[in-house]
């Protein structure tokens, strides 16, 4: 699943090649993605401006002349990209936003768990999953104040981390990173990490965040940018992918457990639970 590096890299990638173009017309090929038949979508978008696109955690804001606003989420495999008009879409483009000056915009998706809701500005974070979202994790944003009194809970901070109400934007990918950073054991209770390792485990996440949207993301499995590209942080990864590895700090062998259904890479010598 695209994580805030790989949303914010494709945010960037749109905003250079579709902001200022006026939706023409829609076609939509699954309209579960939207939520809507294909002729409904079509009348509420068409005649619209994109006049800026924002991110809001792992959203993608289209900010549409109107007052309305295009809230998307990729999910596991969706993306965007442009094409020239006229271009016949393939078996797993679901949408077609045919822009002005004869571009086309395409979303991708796979797997079809993606999804689009146009909302009047006044209701974005109203829609489910904005509306209960956490801080971004920016030195601005994100205080050690604010992880004080919201990690008092007795879940495992893995899990407790993957939930996008305590901070926005991790996925697996980074709090796999993250946690081996700050040497915390995946399974760790959130409420048991005293003040020096929440502000360790803070500056990390902060750092690393931002140096992976520096590298335009990471590319696992399918993720492009908005101009088909792979990302390449990958190449920077220091637990996640490395099981049966050594540890970059320790020497020890990475070792691979579920939690939270999700598998978890971590050193068992650096990352002692407590």
């Amino acid at each position: 699943m695209p994580e805030l590096p790989e949303v914010e890299t494709v945010r960037r990638g749109l905003t250079q090649l579709v902001v200022g173009h006026i939706i023409e017309s829609v076609e939509v090929r699954w309209e579960k993605i939207v939520g809507l038949d294909t002729a409904a979508f079509n009348q509420q978008i068409a005649g619209r401006t994109i006049e800026k696109i924002d991110r809001r955690g792992k959203y993608l804001l289209f900010r549409l002349s109107g007052e309305k606003t295009l809230v998307s989420h990729l999910r596991m495999e969706g993306a965007y990209y442009t094409v020239p008009a006229g271009t016949q879409p393939g078996k797993h483009d679901l949408v077609t936003f045919h822009l002005d000056q004869a571009v086309d915009l395409f979303y991708r998706d796979t797997r079809k768990f993606g999804r689009m809701k146009l909302v009047a500005n006044s209701d974005v974070m109203r829609v489910a999953g904005l509306a209960t979202i956490g801080p971004e994790p920016t030195a601005d944003t994100l205080s050690l104040e604010y992880m004080q009194k919201e990690f008092l809970h007795k879940t495992a901070i893995k899990p407790f981390l993957l939930d996008q109400s305590h901070i926005a934007g991790l996925g697996n990918i980074y709090v796999d990173e993250t946690l081996w950073q700050a040497k915390i054991h995946p399974l760790q209770p959130a409420n048991s990490l005293n003040i020096e390792q929440l502000e360790t485990l803070r500056m990390c996440i902060i750092q690393e965040l931002a140096r992976a949207t520096d590298h335009h993301g990471t590319t696992v499995h399918s993720f492009t940018t908005a101009f088909g590209h792979a990302g390449e942080f990958q190449n920077e990864l220091q637990v996640y992918g490395r099981v049966g590895q050594p540890c970059y700090r320790c020497g020890a062998t990475l070792v691979k457990i579920k939690v939270a259904q999700r598998g978890t890479t971590f050193c068992p010598v650096c990352q002692i639970l407590h």
